[in-house]
């Protein structure tokens, strides 16, 4: 399994790089609206829809996509302010009373709520420079990674056993620890302050919130993985779900605070 991570991952990392750094904003836009789309694919198997349910439901994706898209800033900071709200407190409800929503409605809502906020913010944390989009990838990228392999070498007292029994907490040490590094080489590299520090300590955190929720849609629904078209790493859900709850408050950060990102921008 760690073979296939690796080799997929060596694959794809140096086309995303391409993309993020030399494609076209239109180009951009569409490659990531199309794994929006998959993601809206493979949450309707989450669904339980069925394969014309599913059809359906990406081809609304598409719609609400573009009306969201057309409506400009308007459209993009009222999805990035109530993914935060959704981030921000009932997703932790949720986990911690572990609801199951049947709810076919309710669940193409949930869908749109994590998925078209997190497209949206890719496109625009890339217009205001690929440098920051790229750092706060490379955050929840770094944390996924440190909590993996901590919580195999270390792991022993079980973060949260009925929704993920294979994490831990030695996982979300190794993860702070790891994107605390991070931060402290960036502040030194690009002059930033050291507050830079203590937000990505909070989007570890969400990134381990959004990881968790998930996998709790996922044992609700009795499956193992949101599919498989990435070889080691399931399903595009399985690959974004740390980045469904981070970069939508990322990007309200950075657009509605009066903190200076320029320098990681450029």
């Amino acid at each position: 399994m760690l073979k296939q991570r690796l080799i997929t991952a060596f694959i794809l990392l140096p086309l995303f790089f391409f993309a993020l750094y030399f494609l076209p904003a239109t180009l951009w836009v569409i490659m990531t609206l199309t794994i929006a789309l998959i993601g809206a694919w493979e949450w309707g198997g989450i669904a339980g829809y069925s394969p014309k349910e599913r059809l359906f439901y990406v081809a609304a994706t598409l719609f609400v996509a573009l009306v969201l898209w057309v409506q400009g800033e308007i459209g993009r900071g009222s999805a990035f302010a109530l993914s935060s709200i959704f981030w921000l407190l009932p997703a932790w409800l949720w986990l911690v009373f572990q609801w199951r929503l049947k709810n076919a409605v309710g669940l193409a809502l949930l869908g749109w709520l994590v998925l078209l906020p997190t497209w949206l913010a890719l496109g625009y944390l890339r217009e205001i420079g690929p440098n920051l989009l790229m750092v706060i990838l490379m955050v929840v990228w770094v944390a996924d990674s440190a909590a993996y392999f901590a919580g195999r070498r270390f792991g022993k007292r079980k973060l949260a056993p009925a929704i993920s029994p294979g994490k831990s907490w030695e996982g979300v040490y190794g993860a702070l620890l790891a994107v605390t590094v991070f931060g402290a080489l960036l502040v030194k590299l690009a002059l930033a302050s050291w507050w830079l520090i203590v937000a990505f300590w909070g989007m570890t955190v969400l990134s381990i919130v959004g990881d968790l929720f998930e996998s709790w849609l996922k044992r609700v629904a009795g499956i193992k993985d949101s599919g498989a078209i990435l070889p080691g790493h399931g399903g595009v859900l399985d690959r974004i779900d740390g980045l469904t709850s981070t970069l939508p408050v990322a990007a309200l950060c950075v657009a509605y605070t009066c903190v200076d990102w320029g320098s990681l921008a450029k």
